[in-house]
């Protein structure tokens, strides 16, 4: 590859944070995080499942640590932060994967489960942000993503709290950067939306396959995700060659919001 193109996007040296790491889009951030040259702290409440993250990304050649915190306490987020800096010192790359999806109609929406939609979805992401943020700065340079969804623009049945929250990730996204990206902090902040993926959140929809299958002509391509399609935007958003995208939505959609 050519060196110009491999240093623009190459993450040596680098330190990511990585929420929602156990499992699904986080876990697969993870590792193509580390593959890309990053340092990883990935973070969930399982123990053994990110230890097993540490594992496959060693196996792969990289470099992890395990971090074991509910992120939906936002008390905690100094703390979690504080936490990581210890292991390997200011990271300057976040990805806010965790979440949770109640998938239930509006009228059975109970305030407990709105409320840790809420907490989990859109205000970790800014709190922990908001922790590691002066990290950033310090270091002239912050790569912050979140992860939207199609229901960031649009509604789906039986999810009101997560699309709420998930259309709270798309200002939250802009707003981050109209906070954090001026002067020389060199901090943008941008958010990947993926379309329908298979992971322990969308089981439901997988576990159909007429679903599954619906949802697969809703896109112009024709399939649903495969978690190698998100591998080429994380590295862009995460490197040097968004320094100058800042407060976006990326769809990895397989343009099912071109439809």
């Amino acid at each position: 590859m050519n060196g110009f193109v491999a240093d623009l996007f190459s993450l040596d040296g680098r330190l990511a944070l990585v929420t929602g790491a156990s499992s699904g889009i986080g876990r697969h951030m993870s590792r193509v995080l580390a593959q890309a040259g990053a340092r990883v702290v990935v973070v969930a409440r399982r123990a053994e499942a990110l230890e097993a993250v540490v594992e496959e990304i060693a196996t792969q050649g990289g470099e992890a640590r395990a971090l074991p915190w509910d992120v939906g306490d936002l008390d905690g987020l100094e703390g979690l932060a504080a936490d990581a800096r210890a292991l390997f010192g200011d990271p300057t790359i976040l990805i806010n994967a965790a979440g949770v999806n109640p998938r239930r109609p509006a009228d059975d929406i109970s305030v407990a489960e709105w409320n840790a939609s809420l907490a989990l979805n859109l205000s970790a992401p800014f709190f922990l942000a908001q922790a590691l943020v002066p990290g950033m700065r310090a270091a002239g340079h912050g790569n912050i993503i979140n992860i939207a969804s199609l229901q960031t623009n649009r509604a789906f049945a039986n999810g009101i709290a997560y699309g709420a929250a998930k259309g709270g990730i798309g200002q939250l996204t802009r707003a981050m950067a109209e906070a954090w990206s001026g002067g020389e902090s060199g901090i943008v902040a941008n958010a990947v939306a993926p379309g329908f993926f298979p992971t322990e959140l969308t089981a439901a929809v997988f576990e159909d396959t007429a679903t599954a299958g619906h949802h697969a002509a809703m896109t112009c391509i024709g399939r649903n995700g495969r978690m190698a399609d998100l591998d080429g935007a994380l590295v862009f958003l995460a490197s040097r060659a968004s320094s100058y995208v800042t407060g976006q939505i990326v769809p990895v959609d397989g343009g099912y919001t071109a439809k």
